[in-house]
């Protein structure tokens, strides 16, 4: 299992960056990284790896709103579109981890 998990966060991290450079070549790309990211989160981050990626997930979602877009030559709207892929791929992954850590924090 957990290979699919580690499998899903590279296709996630691919097709984030694929779909931030030609937005139009995969249909539903939005739904399939949500798909991805819940993977991920259910099967790819142990008890011992949530505080760092949780920590790493906020601060992919405060680089995606960081305004990016102001570098020049056409780099800054393809860095926007690809952090905003990514945080649609990690956001569902957090929220995961953190449900399931609220959970084991709730038992204890």
């Amino acid at each position: 299992m957990t290979k699919i998990g580690h499998y899903a966060f590279l296709l996630g991290v691919i097709l984030a960056i694929i779909v931030g450079f030609f937005p139009d070549i995969v249909a539903y790309s939005a739904l399939i990284l949500v798909i991805l990211g819940l993977i991920v989160g259910f099967l790819n981050v142990t008890a011992k790896e949530t505080h760092g990626f949780l920590v790493a997930s906020i601060a992919l979602m405060v680089a995606g709103g960081a305004g990016l877009g102001v570098i020049g030559w056409g780099i800054g709207g393809y860095l926007v579109s690809i952090l905003t892929n990514i945080v649609i791929f990690v956001a569902p992954a957090a929220i995961v981890v953190a449900l399931k850590t609220i959970i084991a924090l709730a038992e204890e």
